[in-house]
């Protein structure tokens, strides 16, 4: 609340209880803590495991919020293969997983390609996924609009942003071009 004034719609589309996979669009470096904020179930990340070689005080939020680190197959295959392994231990717990499906922040307010890692999620434990959108998030200071994020000076605070919550999607259906059209249908 010190920069963001937030606003949930569709909290009702959060199951109560069990596992299930949240997919939002990267907007910034703060989308997990918003995200955070706007669930009232405790939530598990699946993020870039370059994010844990950030400042210290990022690494200590990122263990103490069990984020799972991630890396591409060419990077670390090992470590793709203990993400996937740990997603499914968490999903199967009954907790609330959230990927950033994109892959990378946007760099000019679009929504990239989708990538399949929630399909491979979905083979091992089929949960439901739960489509999400981070709005009005573009152009802030944790943003890549005019400029490397946080680099820059703040022109904003207070603003009001939105983390707009779709309804279910059965496993059976959430593929990764499907699940990006509900996305950017949330984001309209």
């Amino acid at each position: 609340n010190v920069m963001y004034r937030l606003r949930v719609v569709g909290e009702e589309n959060i199951p109560r209880t069990g596992g299930a996979i949240l997919v939002c669009n990267h907007v910034s470096f703060i989308d997990w803590i918003i995200v955070g904020a706007g669930i009232r179930r405790p939530v598990r990340f699946v993020m870039d495991h370059a994010f844990f070689k950030g400042s210290f005080i990022i690494r200590q939020l990122a263990i103490m919020g069990k984020v799972i680190p991630i890396a591409s197959s060419k990077e670390d295959p090992e470590l793709l293969k203990a993400a996937f392994e740990r997603t499914a231990e968490e999903l199967k717990r009954g907790a609330i997983v959230c990927i950033f499906p994109e892959g990378m922040l946007t760099s000019d307010g679009t929504l990239n390609r989708f990538k399949p890692g929630v399909e491979k999620m979905l083979k091992e434990t089929p949960v439901p996924v739960i489509p999400m959108a981070l709005i009005n998030l573009w152009g802030s200071f944790f943003s890549r609009k005019g400029g490397r994020a946080i680099l820059k000076v703040p022109r904003r605070f207070w603003s009001r942003i939105t983390l707009q919550i779709g309804e279910a999607v059965p496993p059976g259906q959430a593929t990764a071009p499907y699940l990006q059209e509900k996305v950017a249908k949330l984001l309209e």
